[in-house]
């Protein structure tokens, strides 16, 4: 591989590492951010919906930008909309004014991520699939070592310095990537002279739409009624505003000619549906730890944010330790039996957060971690190749689309049973129930790994 090509990769990978190191740093950040702003668990919680909706929104549209205007260009200003939001983020004078510059986050972020496997595909045309697996580690390396990182600076800088620390990535990116990423060919920017009204209708702007003002008074809904321990009117109108427009989102993408969320395919496929049907439901699983655990130790056990990071370093370790091995694996038996031992793992980790007790050395629940660890390391890679499996190779690229939308909406669920379960309020009796309804999602994934047919879901 030549320096240009190393240098290519690097250049991108710095950019694309972005949105999982932020989607991750915030686990450790929940209490601070509660204590700060006076927010109950429900309402300290959009720091994390808002993210991952404008995260699974932002990168399919953005991917077709990137067909329209040029991936070079769309890359470069991601890093500028990041470079702001980190900036203006811990300036935020509200909690409300943080949401909004979160959103802005995971928008830039998401716009690098939509463009820069394309990039490296593209321009790196020698050891393609060794350059693709570099990408990859960025990506999950930041998600791993996301929380030890969120959890160091803020035990030393406060807050602040999760946005803050993006600022040099970003700089550097940015100066690497306007030298090294090759200038967009004229053909690959064709919006010139197209119409607002052919251009709305290509990014599917009204599904959008429907989809995230349905998501998010659905959501207003549940965590309202849960925070109040009681439903209301507005709860009631709110809920059922957001089931009207999702059931028009449906509606409106079967008809239409250019979906945000291809729903035919589903109907056509259902071995794809199965895969990724499972897939939100691990997403669900490991994110519910992810996200509920260092709230948990610092709100109950009441552990620092430097030893909540730490701790979750087992996590993000023992994941990237596994994922190789899971590879290695894979390639000679196929995802059935690795995805059999993940559902397992996830078991045991879900039924050992149960038997904790307040007296449980804090240590004990990297058992749990390093269970969840594995199960992530084999199921990033397990997953993955049953979308090939069950996904005919002439949609593999809608299939991989509806495959992340998966992870997303699983990630989404997983912040609102969370938010469910807890309510106001982080308590040592609301993190058993969490730990019991996690073991019954696992238990059914044990269910599905041990009963998909050869010839179904997954051919081997």
């Amino acid at each position: 591989m030549s320096a240009r090509s190393r240098w290519l990769m690097i250049s991108v990978g710095l950019g694309i590492l972005l949105n999982p190191l932020n989607s991750s740093m915030v686990s450790v950040a929940i209490p601070r951010l509660q204590n700060v702003f006076q927010l109950d668990f429900t309402g300290v919680s959009w720091i994390i919906f808002s993210f991952y909706i404008a995260s699974s929104i932002a990168q399919p549209v953005m991917g077709k930008a990137s067909d329209l205007f040029g991936r070079r260009k769309i890359f470069l200003a991601g890093l500028v909309v990041a470079f702001i939001a980190s900036l203006l983020a811990p300036l935020s004078p509200s909690f409300g004014w943080l949401i909004v510059f979160r959103i802005v986050q995971a928008i830039g972020t998401s716009m690098m991520v939509a463009v820069g496997m394309a990039i490296v595909r593209i321009h790196i045309t020698e050891k393609q699939a060794t350059a693709l697996s570099v990408l990859s580690i960025f990506l999950s390396g930041a998600a791993a070592i996301g929380p030890f990182i969120g959890g160091v600076i803020i035990h030393w800088w406060g807050w602040p310095a999760i946005f803050f620390v993006n600022i040099p990535f970003v700089v550097v990116s940015f100066l690497l990537c306007w030298r090294n990423i090759p200038k967009d060919e004229p053909s690959a920017s064709v919006a010139q002279g197209m119409s607002f009204r052919k251009w709305f209708d290509l990014i599917d702007a009204l599904g959008i739409l429907l989809f995230t003002v349905g998501l998010v008074a659905l959501l207003l809904g549940l965590l309202s009624a849960k925070s109040s321990g009681h439903i209301s009117s507005e709860n009631v109108i709110a809920l059922l505003v957001g089931l009207a427009l999702l059931g028009a989102f449906v509606k409106h993408e079967l008809k239409a000619a250019s979906p945000f969320i291809p729903l035919r395919t589903f109907a056509k496929y259902p071995a794809m549906t199965w895969v990724n049907v499972e897939f939100m439901l691990v997403n669900v699983l490991y994110y519910s730890l992810f996200f509920g655990l260092p709230s948990y130790l610092q709100m109950v056990r009441q552990v620092s944010e430097f030893q909540t990071g730490i701790l979750m370093l087992s996590l993000g370790l023992c994941s990237l330790v596994a994922s190789p091995i899971a590879g290695r694996w894979i390639d000679k038996s196929g995802p059935r039996p690795a995805l059999l031992v993940s559902a397992i793992l996830m078991t045991f980790g879900s039924l050992w957060l149960v038997t904790l007790n307040q007296a449980s050395p804090v240590i004990s629940v990297c058992l749990a971690l390093a269970a969840f660890g594995i199960s992530n390391g084999l199921n990033s890679v397990g997953m993955q190749a049953a979308l090939f499996q069950s996904a005919p190779k002439e949609i593999i690229g809608v299939a991989s689309g509806l495959f992340n939308t998966s992870r997303y909406l699983g990630t989404i669920l997983s912040s609102l049973l969370i938010g469910i379960v807890m309510g106001g309020k982080f308590s040592f009796e609301g993190f058993q129930v969490l730990g019991i309804i996690l073991t019954v999602i696992a238990l059914s994934l044990v269910f599905m790994s041990r009963r998909r047919r050869e010839t179904g879901q997954l051919q081997e």
